[in-house]
Order: C-alpha cells, then structure tokens, then sequence
C-alpha cells in the first residue's frame, strides 16, 4: 500500500445520485484526481464548493446506496498526489517531528503541532508556543531535520 496522509473526512452523502461531502483538511483538492477512502481507491470524477465543503463525484458511482457506508470516513492521497508546493512553502506533515533549535544551539524541542490562527501559523514546541513569522523561524532545514528559531523577548 502506498503512504497515505489524510485530506479530509466525509460527513455525509449529497442528493440520490452517489455524490459526498467531505470536510476538506486542505485547500488543493480541486487538484486532485484521486483519492482513497477504507484502503479502496476512488477517482474523481468532479468537485464542487459549497461554502467550505467539497461536493464530490467518484467514477462509477451513480447511486446513494453506493457510498453510503463511506460516512465518517477519513480521505486519503499517496503522498506523491500532493501538489509541488513553491519555494519556501512546506506541508504541515513534513515539519511535524522536525527538532526545534535557537540560534545558539539551545534544543527546545520537536514540533507537536500547528495552528493556523489567520494571520500566522503557531508552532507548538512541547509547552511553548512560537509565531510563525520570518522574525522567529529563521531556517526550516528538511535535510538535517531541524527547525532554527529565534527567540523574541517574551516568548519563553
């Protein structure tokens, strides 16, 4: 089986027609052109927005009673279906783990968790709690896996 990560999960079904709807853990769906639901593959045959839910349409399913059973199941892609991100920009899943360090070597931890609060991302490191801002990371490294952070008066 391929590695898989998750993009959402289904929260019902949509009209009579085999359509779901699905709350989107991303924002590219629109590119994507299959997904995995319960380890079975499905392909997409259209998409739509409904305020913040995918609408969606599998090949070959035309029917209510053909998807049905897939609520509450979580959505899936291969790890090579997600997009090339820009320079700069990385997914949320390869920084999770990553050791956080300050400039002067002091380790702080791994990172936990991110939040996305609108106007910057939060790191979670352990207890502490870093904003996302070119002022505090100064360098994401994936090749040494490690986070270099500046430490702001205050933070710690």
């Amino acid at each position: 089986m391929e590695d898989l990560i998750r993009v959402g999960v289904i929260i019902n079904t949509f009209g009579v027609k085999g359509e779901i709807k699905i709350y989107p853990d991303i924002d590219y769906f629109d590119e994507l052109k299959r997904v995995f639901i319960d380890g079975k593959e499905y392909k997409i045959e259209k998409l739509r927005e409904q305020k913040e839910i995918i609408i969606a349409k599998f090949e070959g399913i035309d029917d209510i009673n053909q998807i049905e059973h897939l609520k509450n199941s979580e959505v899936m892609i291969a790890l090579e279906d997600r997009p090339e991100l820009p320079e700069g920009k990385h997914y949320v899943g390869d920084l999770l783990g990553l050791e956080v360090i300050t400039e002067d070597g002091q380790v702080l931890g791994t990172l936990d968790n991110i939040y996305n609060t609108g106007a910057n991302d939060i790191y979670e490191v352990g207890e502490i709690l870093l904003p996302a801002t070119d002022e505090v990371i100064k360098q994401i490294d994936m090749e040494n896996k490690k986070i270099i952070v500046h430490l702001l008066k205050g933070l710690i």
